[in-house]
């Protein structure tokens, strides 16, 4: 079975060794220890694929704690249908929470529109007189 070193692994996934070890303190990552006083990390083929999903977690916006839970799950012996379920459940609150974040970005967007169509408006001369914006006119 194929080991991999901690330098082979962040070259593979292009992250730092530093992150690799902060996926080791939050408990997503378990590699053997080898060497004097067990310098040397020993990632197997099991390590490489939890950091895997690790990563394709963190790309999906899960926290370190959702994706421990959902690694940590998968890899448990236990039925598949609670599993599952909460699986679904965890997959549900995430959509929520991006559904919420694309109406956010929808509504930031629509304003920024707004925003440049009335500074190009300006820029070319339209609403001005003199230099100032026709809100600022003064009338006679």
């Amino acid at each position: 079975m194929p080991t991999y070193t901690i330098s082979e692994l962040a070259e593979e996934f292009g992250i730092t060794p530093r992150a690799i070890r902060f996926y080791e303190d939050h408990g997503l990552l378990n590699p053997k220890r080898e060497g004097a006083g067990g310098r040397n990390r020993v990632y197997p083929a099991r390590e490489r694929t939890r950091l895997k999903l690790t990563l394709r977690g963190k790309r999906l916006g899960f926290t370190l704690s959702e994706i421990k839970d959902l690694i940590d799950m998968y890899e448990s012996p236990k039925d598949t249908e609670p599993q599952l379920q909460r699986f679904l459940g965890v997959l549900q609150q995430h959509r929520d929470k991006l559904e919420r974040q694309r109406e956010d970005l929808e509504l930031t967007l629509a304003e920024i529109d707004a925003h440049e169509e009335e500074c190009r408006a300006l820029l070319n001369g339209e609403g001005k007189k003199n230099g100032a914006p026709k809100s600022r006119r003064k009338t006679a």
